[in-house]
């Protein structure tokens, strides 16, 4: 409720309490929706996941596992973890990576990339890489669903604007990822995210698990 006084405007602090109590209950909603469902996935896909980890042993050098820092709510630097997908010197490849991108802005992507193994090539066509993430969410860095997690690198060059990403966990999936993913250029890409933020909820995030299903088995716009 606001009350106004010639040219200010109160604000009870009710109405803030209020406000601040279902902020909490639908984050708590989102939170238990996340620890849920992640534990189910986890434990019906744990076979995929043993057989990825050996797939990826047999047939490349390096580690099964990728870490890389991320950036996270609030700003909050975290290990993320995915599969990996490209060659041990995938770093020394990366500026070739960057003449060949096809999307706009500090995010690049090449459909080409030279870096990316035969089952990484697999894997990120039905976004398989992403899997392990799951332990993420687990662990509270991620959620289910949330703008992509940025790279420090990345959230150097963020204007004001974007920096708004960073007020919600990043998720395993999201608005970009049900629209194109890699297809999506930088500036969709966050309004995308910023769209999600504001209309943030447990429906949100269920329907956009469900279009995540469709845009993962169709293999639309990942490479």
């Amino acid at each position: 409720m606001s009350y106004e006084m010639t040219n200010v405007t109160y604000r009870s602090p009710f109405a803030v309490l209020s406000l601040k109590n279902r902020l909490s209950t639908k984050e708590a909603g989102i939170t238990s929706m996340d620890i849920l469902l992640t534990g189910m996935l986890v434990l019906i896909l744990s076979p995929l996941l043993l057989a990825l980890a050996v797939s990826i042993k047999l047939t490349s050098k390096g580690p099964v596992i990728f870490k890389q820092n991320r950036v996270g709510l609030d700003g909050r630097v975290f290990t993320m973890y995915k599969f990996r997908s490209m060659r041990q010197d995938a770093e020394e490849l990366l500026a070739q990576v960057a003449a060949t991108s096809q999307r706009e802005g500090i995010c690049f992507k090449s459909k080409d990339d030279p870096r990316v193994t035969r089952i990484g090539r697999i894997m990120r066509r039905y976004s398989l890489d992403e899997l392990p993430q799951l332990f993420n969410v687990i662990a509270g860095d991620m959620s289910l669903v949330g703008p992509r997690p940025a790279l420090i690198r990345e959230v150097e060059a963020y204007n004001h604007k974007a920096m708004r990403r960073l007020e919600v966990k990043p998720g395993l999936t999201g608005f970009w990822q049900v629209s194109g993913r890699a297809d999506v250029g930088f500036d969709r890409m966050i309004d995308m995210d910023l769209r999600y933020v504001r209309a943030r909820s447990i429906r949100t995030n269920f329907r956009c698990l469900l279009q995540t299903f469709q845009a993962v088995f169709g293999g639309r716009g990942a490479y």
